[in-house]
């Protein structure tokens, strides 16, 4: 394995438990679909959000390490787009594959982000490893 990959986030959550490779895969998946609805305001919302969740991520994985406060990254990104989400949820009942993806999405950012805000409360009271 190339140096540069070994010590990486990727590596990281490539060496983790089978479920955790499976939420990541998830989460992975559901957020870049958000390019097969680009005609919906929605998924460009959640492509630019996806993007930028990305880069701070591997940014406080660059100056922190492996820890906890990682979730801050989806607290930071993903609570106000929950927010919007959920505030547009009327358009996603009758929406056909667009209004599934959206739903779908909308709930795993709600679970993803009760994991992620405990990991950050964590992190600050002193339990910043993450298992894995």
């Amino acid at each position: 394995m190339a140096a540069w990959f070994a010590d990486s986030l990727m590596a990281r959550l490539m060496a983790a438990p089978w479920w955790l490779q499976a939420w990541v895969g998830w989460m992975m998946v559901a957020n870049t679909a958000s390019v097969v609805f680009l005609r919906h305001r929605e998924a460009r919302w959640v492509l630019t959000v996806w993007i930028g969740n990305v880069i701070t991520m591997m940014a406080l994985y660059e100056a922190v390490g492996y820890v906890r406060l990682l979730g801050l990254s989806h607290v930071l990104w993903w609570t106000p787009l929950l927010a919007y989400l959920f505030a547009v949820r009327g358009r996603f009942a009758q929406a056909g594959a667009f209004g599934a993806w959206a739903r779908a999405l909308t709930v795993t950012i709600a679970v993803s982000l009760v994991i992620d805000y405990i990991d950050v409360i964590r992190y600050f009271m002193g339990d910043g490893a993450l298992g894995g």
